[in-house]
């Protein structure tokens, strides 16, 4: 491999990402020549798009598909996306390759006054694009309110601060510490403010958040064997368990749905939420050894569905 043209989107997280994409290609020995190619998306261009009710018009991989079509028509090599923004079922002539070493996929709450959720005043505003945290945020407190906010990380807090009634943001502490913000002692310094930050592990986080996944065409062979020496194994099956949930649970982004995974040696631990139909939300925990992700994605979806019965 001489060369290899990385796909990102333009925003500073994307090519924060992209910049540890490239470092661990050139630790290789080969040392193949890496070239950064931005390429914006449909959701980059279309901040008026509500994330929760993107509507009929707008298909599904918002933050990919842009990308998907420039690995078809070989102008990059390798797409790279924040993984939970990757749609389960691809395109029949791409894969996904790798993943890097997973981030804490934690979710955090930024705040003007709070120093946890239940700290936030009753009536209390609380700002997120995502229909998951929306729905385990008022299931954890019925008396919040929620507000929609598109734009980047830095437009996000700003944001917050400049809106008198927001009390509150959600954001993924993978995404703010690859951004640079340091989150140490329960602070977080934006420009000259001061606010709180906190995890927010009574939530679960979405299915391949904190993770950075590389999608390749699938006759791209010398690629994948290239890609296979930076692919974290533990990552790799844990966001496959994830991914694998959200597929059995038809293909998707449709429902909000948590989902927290980990290993411990041999043992996968795995604990998720889905918001479907029901009046409540459906919920269970999962624990063992599973020889591939699709046997455990299906036992868990079976504990929770049998859950109660």
């Amino acid at each position: 491999m001489k060369s290899i043209i990385l796909g990102t989107r333009g925003s500073r997280l994307a090519l924060a990402q992209a910049e540890l994409v490239k470092e661990a290609l050139e630790r290789r020995p080969e040392k193949p020549e890496i070239v950064i190619r931005t390429i914006r998306t449909t959701g980059d261009r279309r901040l008026d798009i509500s994330l929760s009710r993107p509507g009929p018009k707008i298909g599904r991989g918002l933050f990919t598909k842009e990308l998907e079509e420039a690995l078809l028509r070989r102008e990059i090599d390798v797409a790279i996306h924040s993984l939970k923004d990757l749609p389960t079922e691809l395109p029949a002539d791409l894969a996904l390759a790798a993943t890097l070493p997973r981030h804490d996929p934690v979710d955090v709450l930024i705040s003007k006054s709070a120093r946890s959720l239940n700290d936030i005043p009753a009536g209390g505003l609380v700002a997120t694009s995502s229909p998951r945290r929306a729905r385990q945020i008022t299931a954890h407190r019925p008396d919040l309110r929620v507000s929609d906010i598109r734009g980047n990380v830095p437009t996000r807090i700003a944001k917050l601060l400049a809106e008198d009634s927001w009390d509150s943001l959600v954001l993924a502490r993978a995404g703010l510490e690859r951004l640079g913000y340091r989150l140490a002692g329960g602070r977080l310094e934006f420009e000259t403010h001061q606010m709180f930050v906190t995890d927010l592990v009574e939530i679960l986080p979405a299915a391949g958040q904190g993770a950075i996944g590389l999608e390749i065409r699938v006759n791209d062979s010398d690629l994948k064997k290239f890609l296979d020496d930076i692919n974290d194994a533990r990552t790799w099956f844990c966001t496959a368990v994830e991914r694998e949930f959200l597929r059995l649970l038809g293909g998707g982004c449709n429902l909000p749905v948590g989902i927290r995974t980990s290993l411990d040696g041999a043992d996968l631990c795995c604990e998720a939420i889905i918001f479907d139909e029901s009046d409540e939300p459906r919920s269970g925990t999962l624990s063992g050894q599973f020889n591939t992700p699709r046997a455990a994605a299906s036992a868990l979806l079976k504990t929770i569905y049998e859950k109660g019965k």
